[in-house]
């Protein structure tokens, strides 16, 4: 789940260089070699949003590092219009559009996203008669506003150079130079076990 991704992330990020842990605590948060991450594919999420958002774990970090910046809504709107897009039955469209914006688009959205007027009074008219669509204009403003600023914010934080380069990585002095900003270069696997 998105949730126990934050907390191994979260755990990751505060690891330190050693891999000295209780075991009871190793057990429990060891992960799995199906949920690790590839540095190719890290590298990857810096190209573009889009590559970070569309990998399971990329997006897990984005989430974990906007919760971070108080503005998870912003992830959390976009998610939730990539869901409604993918509704089959008609007769769902309404209600699942209304739950979207009562949450994150009205005046009362208890997680408002940051709309200029314009887009919010079109999105408020597309509910009248909600089709697949009817969010998109939204979607794209709040994507162009994540991609402009808290991305780029993203890029050159912990939550994503921790991954890129984890004091914790496996390799030898033989395959493995420190450089002075601590970043590690070698070509193991981006989130490592300890033994």
């Amino acid at each position: 789940s998105a949730k126990d991704m934050k907390h191994r992330l979260g755990f990751l990020l505060q690891k330190s260089d050693s891999c000295d842990y209780s075991s009871s605590q190793g057990k429990k948060e060891k992960i799995s070699s199906s949920q690790r991450v590839s540095q190719e594919e890290v590298r990857k999420w810096a190209e573009s949003l889009e590559n970070l958002i569309h990998h399971d774990r990329g997006l897990a970090a984005f989430r974990a590092f906007l919760k971070s910046e108080y503005s998870e809504e912003n992830i959390e709107f976009w998610v939730s219009c990539e869901d409604y897009k993918k509704t089959k039955s008609p007769a769902k469209l309404s209600p699942k559009a209304r739950k979207i914006y009562d949450e994150f688009i009205s005046v009362q959205a208890t997680k408002e996203v940051n709309l200029d007027s314009c887009t919010r009074e079109k999105t408020s008219h597309n509910m009248i008669e909600p089709t697949l669509s009817c969010f998109d204009e939204a979607q794209r403003k709040i994507f162009t506003l994540m991609e402009k600023d808290s991305y780029r914010r993203f890029l050159k934080s912990p939550y994503y150079l921790d991954l890129l380069s984890p004091p914790s990585a496996r390799c030898g002095p033989e395959n493995c130079k420190r450089s002075h900003t601590h970043t590690l270069d070698c070509n193991s696997n981006i989130i490592s076990q300890c033994a």
